[in-house]
C-alpha cells in the first residue's frame, strides 16, 4: 500500500528529463537516437582514419609516424569510451529490471 502511494506521488511530479525532444523542438524528433547515431558514426570515422594512416605508413607513403600514433590513440580512446558508456547503460537497464514494483 505504501509503495503504491510513493508511485502515485512520483507520477504527479513534473518530469525533469524528457528524452522525447519532439515536444519542445519540432525539427528534433528522435533526438537521443540521432545523437547516439552521430556519436557512433564519429567513432567509426576515427577507426577508419587510424586504419588508413597505418596503411599509408606501412606502404611507405609520405606520412609522419606521430600522425599515425595520434590517430590510433584517438580511435582507441573513442572506442574505450563507447564501451564504457554501453556497459553503464546495460548496468542501468539491469538495475531497473531488478526493481520490484
Amino acid at each position: 500500500q505504501k509503495s503504491m502511494e510513493q508511485v502515485e506521488v512520483l507520477a504527479r511530479q513534473p518530469r525533469v528529463l524528457d528524452l522525447e525532444y519532439s515536444k519542445t523542438s519540432p525539427g528534433r524528433k528522435n533526438g537521443f537516437r540521432q545523437l547516439l547515431s552521430q556519436a557512433l558514426t564519429e567513432v567509426n570515422r576515427l577507426q577508419q582514419d587510424a586504419e588508413q594512416k597505418t596503411r599509408l605508413l606501412l606502404t611507405g607513403e609520405q606520412i609522419e609516424l606521430h600522425q599515425v600514433m595520434l590517430a590510433a590513440q584517438k580511435a582507441e580512446l573513442a572506442l574505450e569510451l563507447t564501451q564504457t558508456i554501453r556497459n553503464k547503460a546495460v548496468e542501468a537497464y539491469q538495475e531497473i529490471m531488478r526493481m520490484q514494483v
